[in-house]
């Protein structure tokens, strides 16, 4: 009997509206999508792929019923195909249904034993949720399968590192950097890796050096100049919107608050600069419901007023012609995404947005958002960038940045730019937190943070990190966030002194803006 695919596959008309159902999701236009897709359906409802796409269509339309379902039909279709299954976990994900993305990682395991891909992605899964000993299993499971693949072990030695078996970690990274035979991906991982391990057993030369190398494969990997070419740009048009902001301005904005304001909180500052940390202690709270780095905001507030692919940056004549209309609409999806984690899609509690990358963006929050109480978290300036330099992330416009200490500085100087305009500006709520303050007294800052968000200190807020153990983390440091609170990362910078050195200077006007000594 012929299969809905094959059928679909003889008919080139449905084959170029299936192509055009990709185009619409791609670029953003999910209604076309999914009309596109219904349709198709409709007459080849066995094709697990258009399921798939149709799922992520509906989730990203914010139906998120219709996406489950979708997702659901897709893995029953193809019960046996490790790919799609883990497609499908990474997908729902994203959508922030754990449970089902758990499933899907370990029905792709039951489907196929053997297969690396579903043995590290069960293993990647597990590590996250911090079931180390789950991890390793995985692991050693599929090393033993497979003695010679390289990225089995390469996860090998980052679970080692997990571990703190930073040793054994070592000695496996430096066996498998010998190797030339394996995708440039997989060597910036090794390197990065051998960096941060080097780093942790205290011999900092050589992890810099091994960073430095991770960091040149990276560029290898595609077009960073065209990256920080397209970054730069968007700097440019947000500077020139933030120089015309004025006082009276913000005061507009609050006067054109809506009657029903949220409770409503966003915790932001520079990546790495501890909003992690004070995110876990204010969501511990009973009357807070902390949500990590959501992709609300990007994609319903960011992505509808300053799109990507546009070729004139926002303006503020653009910004104030805003209708009422419009900003309620803006403001009703980005609850309804920011709240797809929380059973029935409402909740009383006051809404913490932790999300330190659209600080950037702090005018479209105070025009959307006027009653917004912003937090905002410092760190010394110099920890910042030799942490986010310690990274390794997708490639983008905005992690291009992270790929020379030149281009970290820069970075950190254009978003910082942004707060101590705001801050100039005022006329909004806000206060500032610093990271070894809180590292120092966590109870003292959260109580002081706590009490600006119009709420009492709480006693479980001081057994946050128990309560951080039970959660599944989006935040680059998930890992750390269960650990706990630790000094060492406190003036960390003085152990890559010598690398910094050249830029210092571009550092110390932001030492001394947000009260850290330039010695």
């Amino acid at each position: 009997m012929q299969t809905d695919f094959a059928k679909l596959q003889r008919q080139p008309r449905e084959i170029a509206r299936w192509h055009a159902a990709q185009q619409h999701l791609m670029g953003g236009r999910y209604l076309s999508a999914l009309s596109a897709y219904h349709d198709l359906l409709k007459s080849y409802p066995g094709v697990a792929q258009l399921w798939f796409e149709c799922g992520m269509a509906e989730g990203r339309e914010l139906n998120f019923d219709q996406a489950d379902a979708a997702l659901q039909r897709a893995a029953e279709i193809n019960a046996k195909d490790v790919s799609m299954l883990v497609l499908i976990g990474q997908e729902y994900f994203r959508l922030r249904r754990f449970e089902r993305a758990r499933d899907c990682f370990q029905r792709a395991v039951a489907a196929d034993g053997n297969s690396t891909h579903a043995l590290l992605s069960m293993a990647s899964w597990w590590e996250r949720e911090r079931r180390l000993a789950d991890a390793w299993e995985c692991v050693e499971t599929c090393v033993a399968r497979h003695p010679q693949d390289p990225q089995a072990l390469y996860y090998r030695a980052f679970i080692l590192h997990r571990q703190g078996r930073n040793h054994e970690a070592v000695l496996e990274l430096q066996k498998l950097a010998q190797h030339e035979n394996f995708d440039l991906n997989l060597k910036v991982s090794v390197y990065h890796q051998l960096g941060v391990v080097l780093d942790a057993l205290g011999q900092y030369e050589d992890a810099f050096r091994m960073l430095e190398q991770s960091k040149s494969y990276a560029h290898r990997m595609t077009n960073t100049e065209a990256l920080l070419r397209e970054y730069d740009k968007w700097d440019g048009w947000r500077r020139e919107l933030l120089a015309a902001l004025t006082p009276e301005t913000i005061k507009q904005w609050r006067l054109e608050a809506p009657a029903s304001p949220a409770r409503l909180a966003f915790l932001g500052g520079h990546p790495r600069s501890g909003t992690t940390l004070l995110e876990q202690i204010l969501g511990a709270h009973p009357d807070v419901r902390a949500f990590d780095e959501p992709e609300a905001f990007p994609q319903e507030v960011l992505e509808q007023l300053a799109p990507a692919r546009t070729t004139k940056g926002l303006t503020l004549p653009g910004l104030n012609g805003l209708s009422a209309s419009r900003r309620t609409e803006i403001r009703g999806r980005y609850f309804k995404s920011l709240l797809r984690e929380v059973p029935g899609g409402t909740s009383n509690a006051l809404l913490l947005d932790k999300n330190p990358s659209p600080t950037h963006s702090l005018h479209l929050w105070l025009r959307l958002f006027p009653e917004l109480k912003v937090i905002i978290a410092l760190r010394d300036p110099r920890d910042v960038v030799v942490s986010c330099y310690l990274q390794n992330l997708p490639l983008s416009a905005t992690t291009a940045n992270f790929l020379s200490l030149e281009r970290t500085v820069k970075h950190y100087a254009d978003l910082m730019d942004v707060w101590l305009r705001f801050r100039e500006l005022g006329g909004f709520d806000w206060i500032e937190m610093r990271y070894h303050e809180v590292v120092a007294n966590p109870e003292g800052e959260g109580r002081r943070v706590t009490e600006f968000l119009g709420l009492k200190w709480h006693a479980q807020q001081a057994n946050h990190q128990e309560i951080a153990r039970k959660k599944i983390l989006h935040s680059p440091t998930y890992f750390e966030a269960a650990k706990p609170v630790y000094k060492q990362a406190v003036e960390r910078w003085k152990n890559y002194a010598s690398a910094l050195a050249p830029i210092q200077e571009r550092l110390a006007p932001y030492c001394k803006a947000f009260g850290y000594s330039a010695t």
